[in-house]
Order: structure tokens, then C-alpha cells, then sequence
């Protein structure tokens, strides 16, 4: 069997490129050439695409070929698609210049507004014309993401054993409770004193609401929570204002009506940076090393 008669589209690719060339070139010496193959192979291309399709594409004229009218219609009808598919592949391939690509960064709900725009402002500093795509969302929506190549690169809390990630640091959570509240002058706080407390808190599939919902069942209770709510700002905003106290990380800018309690024991989780299973482009791992050697350095 001739290694140009499997019928997948694969299989069409090459037939096509030769196609084209012949047909831009109108000579059978000068596409050879211009592909970097035999003109004997060109030919068997060409031959193999004819028989695929049914149809002469080409007619011989003088020491030239021109086009039957199925070829030209062929050649018009292909002209658009591989622009585009060209594009697409300039695209992609200037997505992996180290000093111009693009990143898809993710990172958590509970970072920022101040850690993760100044580290990315400093790393636009160093790398101007590099590309970020940003995406701020919850840990399992990230690992998602990261999976299915949406992301090229995410900053996860906790650090995640799927994807394998680098333990950048830790996270420490404390109780947060209104100035007011009958907790706000303590030092510290064991969770079995916050069994009659109502709570505001995390969905049920936010990482701080899994550690709330373990750590009070560990201390002998299930928390009442009376507010349910993604954002994390409204969140501080209404413990704030007295409806409920929070298992919280430390804010990045002051609230002034809340006050942070410690919890008995070591209450906190990993933060890591994750990408996904396969070699990363240049600007990827740029980026990566950029942001482990600034964790390292106590800037995250």
C-alpha cells in the first residue's frame, strides 16, 4: 500500500501542502523545491491526492502545470482556511517566546488585592512584552482548569496532591468576630467556646468551609452558619457588622470593623503553585521560577 492511501485526515495534510505548493508555483521542479522534497515525491503527493478525491487537478502546459477547474476550486476554497490555520500557528508559536508569549495564570479567592498584582507587577518589571492572562477563582475551580487547559499555571490553596504542586508557604487562619463582640478582647480561642456562635462562611465546596466544617466537628459540634457567600470582602464585611463570626486568613488590607482572635493549635494551609502535566513553554517556566524564588524569599 502506498504511504499516502490512508483516507484520515492526517493522512491529508501532506497531500494538501503539496497541493498548494504546486498550485501557488504552477511547476512541479520549483514546489519540490519549495518543500524541501523530491520532485519524484511531490509527484507520488499530487498522484495520491487525485485518487483520494476522484478528480484531475492539474493539467500539463508547456514545461509548466496549471489547474483543471475542480483544482482551482479546490485551491480557492482551501485559501481561507489555511490563512487562518496559519495564523493560528503563529499565534500558538509566539504564545511560547520566552521574552513576548503569553501565561494563563491562575490564583485563589483569599490572594490579593495587594500579594499577587504586586509579585505580577514586579515580574512585568523584569519581562515587559511577556503576556498574562489572569483568572481569579476557588481552588477546585483552578485545579480544573489547570487539567482541562484553560491554565497554564496556578497559585492553589491549599497545595493540591492533583495536580503535583510546589509548596510555596503557609496560610494562617484566625477567628474573625465584630469589635463589639464578646470575643474581640481575647488573645486566643479554642474552637469548642464558638459551638453556640453563628458563622458566616464559604459554600460547602470552598476549601475554608471544608476546614471549618472538620475542625468544629473535631471539637465536638457542626457550625451554624447563617450566611453563606463566595466573596470574600462581603464576607468580612457582615461578620463586621455582627451577623456572624469567620474562620478567616489574614486580609491583605485592614478591616476596621473586624478583630482577629488566634485559635488553640496550628490553624493553617499550604499555598502552591501548580501547571499542568506536560512541558511547560519557556514563558511558563519563567514564570514559575519567578514566582517560587520570590515565595522563597518571603514575598508571596
Amino acid at each position: 500500500m502506498d504511504e499516502y492511501e490512508a483516507t484520515g485526515v492526517e493522512a491529508f495534510a501532506p497531500l494538501l501542502a503539496a497541493f498548494e505548493a504546486a498550485a501557488g508555483e504552477q511547476h512541479i521542479t520549483r514546489a519540490a523545491d519549495l518543500l524541501g522534497v523530491p520532485q519524484s515525491s511531490l509527484s507520488r503527493r499530487l498522484k495520491a491526492l487525485e485518487q483520494a478525491l476522484g478528480v484531475s487537478l492539474f493539467q500539463p502546459v508547456g514545461r509548466r502545470v496549471a489547474l483543471t477547474p475542480a483544482g482551482r476550486e479546490l485551491f480557492e476554497r482551501m485559501r481561507e482556511p489555511l490563512r487562518a490555520l496559519g495564523d493560528a500557528v503563529d499565534v500558538v508559536r509566539g504564545h511560547a517566546d520566552p521574552e513576548a508569549g503569553l501565561v494563563r495564570f491562575g490564583f485563589p479567592l483569599s490572594l490579593g488585592p495587594i500579594s499577587m498584582p504586586g509579585l505580577l507587577a514586579e515580574f512585568h518589571a523584569a519581562a515587559p512584552r511577556i503576556r498574562l492572562h489572569l483568572v481569579q477563582a476557588h481552588g477546585e475551580a483552578l485545579a480544573e482548569q489547570i487539567r482541562d487547559g484553560r491554565l497554564d499555571l496556578a497559585v492553589m490553596i491549599p497545595a493540591p496532591d492533583d495536580p503535583p504542586a510546589i509548596v510555596l508557604g503557609y496560610q494562617d487562619i484566625h477567628l474573625y468576630v465584630a469589635r463589639g463582640h464578646r470575643l474581640a478582647g481575647r488573645k486566643r480561642v479554642d474552637l469548642a467556646e464558638l459551638a453556640a456562635e453563628p458563622f458566616v462562611a464559604n459554600p460547602p465546596s470552598y476549601h475554608l468551609r471544608q476546614l471549618l466544617d472538620s475542625w468544629c466537628a473535631a471539637a465536638g459540634f457542626e457550625p451554624r452558619v447563617v450566611f453563606e457567600i463566595t466573596e470574600f470582602d462581603t464576607l468580612r464585611a457582615l461578620v463586621g457588622h455582627g451577623l456572624g463570626i469567620a474562620l478567616l486568613p489574614t486580609p491583605e488590607l485592614a478591616h476596621p470593623e473586624l478583630v482577629a482572635v488566634a485559635l488553640t493549635g496550628r490553624r493553617r494551609r499550604s499555598i502552591g503553585l501548580v501547571g499542568g502535566a506536560y512541558r511547560p513553554t519557556p514563558v511558563v517556566s519563567r514564570l514559575r521560577e519567578y514566582i517560587a524564588t520570590r515565595a522563597a524569599s518571603d514575598h508571596l
